[in-house]
């Protein structure tokens, strides 16, 4: 059965809609006969991608409205917002799923860093802000997807920075879920979406990555069964290689190791023994 808001006539707002995830999100959701709201700081790629949404939309033109955006902005979320809801009159889906990779290491330029924080975890808050306490006043069913990524579960080395925002917005969206849940007449839930390996923006597809339709495959799936958490395997990463990973982190913790002991080379034999 169906989640009831990936129904017919439902309105879907995506940011990050330009390309990549967000993208294929769009053209699902047009795909199902939802009407979509896209939003996306690149103006022309969101044009473009516009005209390949409109054509899987029942409506076409008319049921898909796209908006340059800058998540950054808290009154660019809000102008997003009056627009969806002027054109559509409702929202029942929310996916925040804009990001940058801007980032580094913990002694990285300060520039980067709050460039990462403001994409990847403000962006997500001034959607939540502009859009959610509307979607509760509907009273209908709706599902808000914030994207996040196993990097901000696991933490390997590399960018410091882009894990931290991600960290942060799976520790938002928890609590953001606690909180709907807990509301009175409350009809909307939170998800996060933690996607692998996947081919995104104009990057060249790798094998071992998946393609963004496949994560969608199992963002639809995992919403029909109510999943709160939504971690996706790629070609190269099994659901139980995944399972292992997120355990040893965890062990961290519980068993005073080192932190990212599954790097530390005193700790190798111990992770290759836990995860053969």
């Amino acid at each position: 059965m169906s989640h009831p808001v990936l129904t017919a006539g439902r309105v879907a707002v995506v940011t990050g809609a330009a390309m990549g995830i967000g993208l294929a999100a769009c053209r699902r959701f047009a795909a199902l006969g939802m009407r979509v709201g896209m939003a996306d700081v690149l103006a022309d790629e969101l044009r473009a991608a516009r005209l390949e949404v409109a054509r899987l939309a029942p409506g076409g033109d008319r049921d898909v409205l796209a908006m340059a955006t800058d998540v950054t902005r808290p009154e660019d979320g809000e102008s997003l917002r009056d627009a969806v809801y002027a054109a559509f009159g409702e929202v029942g889906l929310l996916m925040n799923n804009a990001a940058t990779r801007v980032g580094g290491g913990a002694l990285g330029r300060l520039e980067d860093w709050h460039e990462a924080l403001r994409v990847n975890f403000w962006g997500v808050l001034h959607g939540v802000s502009a859009f959610v306490p509307r979607m509760i006043e509907q009273r209908e069913p709706g599902v808000v997807i914030n994207t996040g990524s196993k990097q901000g579960i696991t933490n390997p080395p590399g960018n410091l920075a882009y894990n931290v925002t991600k960290a942060a917005l799976k520790t938002y969206t928890e609590g953001l879920q606690h909180e709907l849940r807990n509301i009175s007449g409350c009809r909307v839930s939170a998800h996060l979406l933690v996607p692998g390996w996947t081919t995104t923006g104009k990057r060249e597809h790798q094998p071992g990555a998946w393609l963004p339709d496949q994560v969608i495959d199992v963002l639809v799936a995992a919403l029909d069964r109510g999943d709160f958490y939504i971690i996706c395997q790629d070609d190269e990463v099994s659901s139980e290689m995944d399972r292992t990973r997120i355990l040893w982190s965890a062990g961290d913790l519980t068993e005073n190791r080192p932190p990212l002991s599954r790097w530390h080379p005193d700790y190798a034999k111990a992770f290759a023994a836990f995860s053969a």
